[in-house]
């Protein structure tokens, strides 16, 4: 079976849904967390101006070496701290999961990342994406590509990825925008995850009865040693698409085009040189990471750089700042595409380290590739207002991307 590619006339306008797309506020986070680093690189004080309080200070890990230790070692650092907060979003997820059950789930669903596939998909369905979406584009002369590219571009192909019909994508991408933002509106969180829960009942029954060539067939297909994934396995692993594969994709794709347009030199290479795209992806992944910080628990007491940690204490890893670990990156806060390759920590690190990276850096290659050869003498529009990189406590990317080119 070819997978569809051909577009829904029905769209909805996104950013005009309230609370969910330009969420946060335009500081930036990195000043203070170098001086936090500087100072210790594990610490009970928080590191940020915008305070959260709670009842027992989280300890808050601002290093590279500090982050990977921790990644690492799940038997000391649970994952199920996840749970507590997204569990009735999204249900027991496998980025939840640690020890042998995070095992066993990730050997059940990481076939259905496997690299064949993903080539398959590369030709037969990410690049007819992006080009369906820079076929609206071209004619304009000036875009936005946060609102027309980089946030519609993921959702379209996790959509056709999981195998939804046509008919159905508009529905999809507007059930998983609010299902994204429960942070700051819970009820409509809740809401989307209910539907999307029952709409993929449906979908994973009907595909029970009549497999297809598509994601959820291969989901249920899966049997290592007599063990398959449940319904609810499955529909857990699917809702972990949203803002594995689709939130935290547009943001990534949205910080590596902020990265080139305001280093116009920089861009220029990547646009006549090729071989240099690959590293211009690591670099705005290191540079401006999609997700600032993820949590951890410890499950035991334990010692790090220094720190006495009891049991049951909560661990907020700064991946954005291990990012900009002067220790690791010279001069860390400078963009630079031809920076020596140092591995970053965008995708994690140890067991959990990122199951869709290779999917999302096919992506962000495509639509590189394709932008670049479309959109010519790309540049910043001059007479809109200069973008910003926003974000919460969690989550980071530009507000838009106004630019100009020609055809």
């Amino acid at each position: 079976m070819t997978i569809s590619t051909q577009s829904d006339p029905t769209e909805f306008d996104p950013f005009a849904i309230p609370d969910t797309i330009q969420l946060g506020v335009a500081d930036d986070p990195y000043p203070f967390l170098a001086a936090a680093r500087r100072q210790a690189p594990v610490t009970f004080e928080w590191p940020l101006p915008d305070d959260i309080k709670v009842d027992e200070p989280w300890v808050n890990v601002l290093g590279y070496d500090e982050v990977v230790e921790v990644l690492r070692d799940h038997g000391t650092y649970s994952s199920g701290v996840i749970s507590e907060m997204m569990g009735p979003v999204l249900g027991h997820v496998l980025a939840a999961m640690d020890g042998s059950e995070h095992r066993a789930h990730r050997a059940l669903v990481a076939p259905a990342f496997r690299l064949r596939l993903l080539e398959r998909w590369k030709e037969e369905l990410i690049g007819r994406v992006i080009d369906e979406l820079l076929d609206a584009v071209v004619p304009l002369a000036r875009a936005d590509l946060v609102r027309l590219l980089a946030f519609p571009f993921p959702v379209r192909v996790i959509a056709r990825i999981i195998g939804l019909p046509e008919r159905d994508c508009v529905q999809f991408q507007r059930w998983s925008l609010e299902l994204l933002s429960f942070t700051v509106n819970w009820d409509r969180g809740i809401a989307a995850s209910e539907a999307l829960r029952a709409y993929f009942a449906e979908l994973v029954g009907e595909r029970r009865r009549r497999p297809q060539d598509d994601l959820i067939s291969e989901l249920i297909d899966r049997d290592i040693d007599g063990q398959r994934l449940t319904d609810d396995e499955i529909f857990a692993f699917l809702l972990l698409l949203l803002p594995g594969g689709i939130e935290t994709t547009y943001r990534s794709l949205g910080n590596l085009l902020f990265a080139l347009l305001t280093h116009p030199d920089q861009l220029e290479e990547v646009r006549t040189r090729p071989e240099l795209r690959d590293a211009a992806i690591e670099e705005g992944l290191r540079w401006e990471t999609p997700i600032l910080l993820v949590p951890r628990q410890t499950v035991r007491s334990t010692r790090l750089r220094g720190i006495e940690i009891p049991a049951g204490r909560g661990v907020n890893l700064f991946i954005g700042s291990a990012n900009r670990d002067e220790r690791r990156f010279p001069d860390p806060d400078r963009f630079d595409i031809h920076r020596p390759p140092v591995p970053h920590l965008s995708f994690g690190a140890g067991p959990h380290l990122c199951l869709g990276m290779h999917l999302a850096r096919m992506e962000s290659r495509v639509a590189l590739d394709a932008i670049l050869e479309r959109l010519h003498q790309l540049q910043f529009d001059p007479e809109a207002r200069p973008p910003r990189v926003v974000g919460s406590v969690f989550f980071r990317s530009p507000d838009s991307l106004p630019v100009r080119f020609g055809s």
